[in-house]
């Protein structure tokens, strides 16, 4: 506990004295007229310069975080966002937030009698959000730093890149850069999934970022995603071509403000173009209760252009979740997910059975994970793995 609080106050006076201590250094010359120093004093105040606590102390902040509890667990929630977000008086920008992100995990993975054992990095990132002062548009410029082996550091450095407006009633409407309704695991941010991996149909055919415009609608009872995109992935080609995708999912029991729990049930389509065309067509359902979650997603492919890549093959897939809390800071979770890569060519089903827990110290903001994954292969060998992971978002 030492640590992390010491970690807070390193970060904190980081960023309030980054900008101080630049000034200073421009601002201490001789006026040419007078031949008198300035003073940093004369020029700027710590109020105008330093983040807005609410009148109160860094130690009553950091108290203040401690003791929060922090229940909902389908949004991130960033751990010293009060602290880190700058409210401005002036300009075309009313708030922002400086924000990182940190989820990575101890790898264990057992093939007959080989065992290997590594560290794993999936997502460093870093970032500014905020608001702009119309009260009804809010931005984000979010890097990656993360190595990948099959894209350059620099072109998979930009992820959220994007300026929003909800001046429609019920409308949103997103220009930039952002993650694409390719399925609807494939859509969630690596935050909200339950388990370390995504499922196999979502890391394959989705979890990707273009760049385009895309409409957001929400209803009590219906909620959409349609937009039109670049078929570029990773900022390695211009505009190499077009892509449709969109997502549309109904809520039947909204009205009842879950007294018997909260039913979704969604479909969607992606398609488009890339040296060569390609389909995904998915559906999905979910079902919350209290305590209780389980969901089920189908997804079948003509052609894909997922973060693995693109590719020319007919894939299909499906997974199944069921979670239960025991306590507000404990999850249990369990899945089943079937993947088959290629429907033309070969037989081979790939299967995995993972279970896990999760402890939820400060909701998603701070999150330890333990999976167990069993993977069954119908042509390869069978592995286990297990998988320690830890998430922190500040």
């Amino acid at each position: 506990m030492r640590f992390f609080i010491t970690l807070l106050v390193f970060l904190y006076t980081f960023i309030n004295a980054t900008p101080t201590f630049a000034i200073e250094n421009i601002l201490k010359d001789i006026d040419g007229e007078t031949g008198d120093i300035i003073e940093l004093e004369d020029v700027i105040t710590d109020e105008e310069w330093y983040f807005d606590m609410g009148g109160k102390t860094l130690r009553e902040k950091i108290t203040e975080i401690r003791a929060k509890e922090i229940k909902d667990i389908s949004k991130s929630h960033y751990l010293l966002e009060e602290i880190l977000t700058k409210n401005f008086e002036k300009g075309p920008i009313k708030t922002m937030h400086l924000f990182g992100y940190y989820r990575a995990g101890l790898n264990s993975e057992y093939e007959n009698s080989d065992h290997d054992l590594y560290y794993g990095f999936n997502d460093i990132d870093a970032g500014i959000n905020g608001k702009l002062r119309d009260g009804k548009s809010y931005y984000e410029a979010r890097l990656r730093f993360t190595p990948q082996k099959d894209h350059s550091f620099l072109s998979f450095m930009p992820s959220n890149m994007y300026i929003a407006n909800a001046s429609i009633p019920h409308h949103t409407i997103i220009v930039g850069n952002t993650r694409t309704p390719t399925g609807y695991e494939g859509a969630k941010s690596s935050v909200v999934i339950p388990l370390v991996a995504r499922s196999q149909i979502s890391r394959n055919f989705g979890n990707t970022r273009q760049l385009g415009v895309r409409v957001k609608g929400n209803y009590d009872l219906i909620e959409y995603d349609l937009g039109g995109y670049s078929s570029d992935t990773y900022f390695e080609k211009f505009f190499p071509g077009a892509e449709f995708a969109g997502w549309v999912s109904i809520k039947p029991l909204a009205k009842t403000k879950g007294k018997y729990g909260r039913l979704r049930m969604g479909t969607g389509l992606t398609s488009g173009q890339n040296d060569s065309e390609y389909t995904v067509v998915g559906a999905y359902t979910s079902y919350e209760y209290k305590k209780f979650y389980a969901n089920f997603e189908w997804g079948k492919a003509n052609g894909y252009n997922g973060a693995k890549g693109l590719s020319t093959k007919k894939a299909e897939g499906l997974y199944t979740t069921l979670g239960y809390r025991i306590t507000p800071k404990i999850q249990l979770v369990s899945r089943y997910d079937q993947y088959k890569p290629d429907l033309d060519n070969s037989d081979e089903t790939k299967r995995e059975y993972s279970a896990g827990i999760n402890y939820f110290i400060k909701g998603q903001a701070v999150k330890l994970m333990l999976n167990y994954v069993f993977c069954q292969n119908d042509i390869a060998k069978d592995s286990h793995r297990i998988i320690l992971g830890t998430q922190l978002l500040l």
